[in-house]
């Protein structure tokens, strides 16, 4: 399975421009589903992907992030825990 990984979270920050998050994502890393939705103090990201840690990385730099879930989507089709 490629992008693997549903990869969620909330960015908290300032001035946070979720076109601009969402065009970036696009263009720097591989994966598909992307979701940048909010407004410019807090945006939800959903994104899959092989390699969540550098979405994570990035979207630490932009403000705080929280409410981080990883789930492997791979093991949920086999009907395990995520």
């Amino acid at each position: 399975m490629e992008n693997r990984f549903d990869t969620q979270l909330l960015i908290e920050g300032h001035d946070l421009d979720e076109d601009d998050i969402h065009d970036y994502i696009l263009e720097h890393f591989k994966g598909d589903c992307l979701l940048a939705v909010g407004d410019e103090d807090l945006i939800k990201i959903h994104f899959h992907t092989d390699k969540p840690w550098e979405v994570l990385e990035y979207c630490s730099s932009l403000g705080d992030i929280h409410d981080i879930v990883v789930e492997n989507m791979e093991r949920q089709e086999k009907g395990l825990k995520g």
